[in-house]
This record gives structure tokens, sequence and C-alpha cells, in this order.
């Protein structure tokens, strides 16, 4: 089984803009958890983390979306990126069935800097790098 894009959704309020994204993986949580929540694991699928201070109120600095704070973190389910220049990343986590784990993903920014289309293709990068960690 692979992991799949299941839904996306983007609306635009003025020139604020919100892209929601559920994605599904047949891994567990904590197997899926480290590419949100470190830099290894986000620089490997999204954007280099040039600084990450996994806490609440952390200091974060991603190379394409700038520096700011985690303003959510609940290990295992919850990492969330407020930066300025890049708005709010949220990564939020949930067990799906048995074996899996389901992503629940918004991206609030201002400007037309990102797209659904960009984020569908880190998402398909991230798929194919956790297949390989499997098959590895």
């Amino acid at each position: 089984m692979t992991g799949s894009i299941e839904q996306a959704t983007s609306r635009t309020h003025g020139n604020t803009h919100v892209l929601h994204f559920l994605v599904r993986f047949p891994r567990p949580m904590e197997a899926v958890w480290p590419a949100f929540s470190t830099p290894e694991g986000l620089g490997a699928w999204c954007t280099p983390a040039e600084v990450l201070q996994p806490h609440l109120g952390g200091a974060v600095t991603l190379r394409d979306f700038g520096s700011g704070q985690v303003t959510a973190w609940d290990v295992e389910r919850v990492a969330e990126y407020t930066l300025e220049g890049g708005g709010r990343i949220r990564f939020h986590l949930e067990r799906d069935g048995e074996e899996g784990s389901a992503l629940r993903f918004t991206h609030e920014f201002r400007g037309d800097r990102e797209s659904e289309a960009r984020w569908r293709a880190r998402f398909e990068l991230l798929i194919d790098s956790l297949e390989a960690e499997d098959s590895a």
C-alpha cells in the first residue's frame, strides 16, 4: 500500500490564502512524525530547516518560508510554525486505521508565492521518500 493525497482545498479571503491537504500514509504516526518535526525530516521533502527548536515557543527558520517560532507542539501529533513572510504552517497527524496515519495539513499565507500544486509536489516527494525508507 502506498501513501496518497486524498484531498486538497484552497480558499482565499482578500490577500490571505488557506491551503488544506489530507495525506494518508501506510505507516504509524511515530514513523511519519520526524518528517515534520526534525531538520533532517523537513529537509528531505519540504525545505531545509536552518533552525528548529522542537518545543512550543522555540525558534524556527525554514529556508523557503522565513524565520519565526513554533506556535503549537504536541509530540507525534502537531507541529505548527508561524513564520514572518511565510505564514502559518500546521502539520496535524492522527491515527488512520490499525497501521496508518493521516496528515491534516494547513498553510495560511499572504501573497501568491505558494500554491496547491507546489505543496502537492512536496507531498508526493514525501510519500516517495517514506516508501524508499520502507524498501531500504
